[in-house]
């Protein structure tokens, strides 16, 4: 049984990413799996001077160990400007400080959604790239375009692209076996 760490890469109360990683993470059986809300995290924007005056804050220290523990990680990244939001993005940056290789051999199912028909694909695209940086397997990726067309009632409604987000957690959960 394997232990996995879900988010979102957003920090807003109506976050359609925590939507889509909370419904992902109602599929998992024969797993331990943590949701969490980032709405919980709040940091300041990432500042030497910030860091050298007052150092790193309980919640940061407490969700990289939460990441060291776990066995793989699924994340859904919105997107700002066709990139991930400032949120996420500073959200890596703190978590790089306290060590750089924070996701060293966690492996990843990465995500994204957006209202739009391009399903937040270069957010995604941006994060699939940076997250080996940090030590992290990207082993399945899955964007929902057109959330509010395709999403419903805390499920995906699109018959396809159901299957293709079945098929891959699958992949993505063979891989911590």
């Amino acid at each position: 049984m394997a232990a996995i760490l879900a988010f979102a890469g957003s920090n807003s109360s109506t976050s359609i990413n925590h939507q889509l990683v909370k419904y992902t993470t109602s599929l998992l059986k024969d797993h331990d799996f943590q949701l969490l809300n980032m709405t919980d995290y709040p940091f300041p924007m990432y500042s030497e001077d910030d860091e050298k005056q007052k150092g790193f804050s309980n919640s940061l220290v407490e969700l990289k160990e939460n990441i060291a523990k776990v066995d793989g990680l699924i994340v859904s990244v919105n997107e700002h400007n066709g990139n991930p939001s400032a949120y996420f993005k500073n959200l890596l940056d703190w978590l790089s400080r306290l060590e750089r290789k924070f996701m060293d051999g966690k492996k990843i199912f990465l995500m994204s959604t957006s209202g739009g028909k391009r399903g937040a694909q270069g957010a995604l695209e941006v994060t699939k790239n940076m997250l080996p940086r940090f030590g992290a397997e990207i082993v399945s990726t899955f964007s929902l375009p057109s959330y509010y067309e395709n999403f419903d009632e805390n499920k995906i409604t699109d018959e396809p692209l159901k299957k293709e987000h079945q098929a891959a957690l699958q992949t993505f959960l063979e891989t911590l076996r």
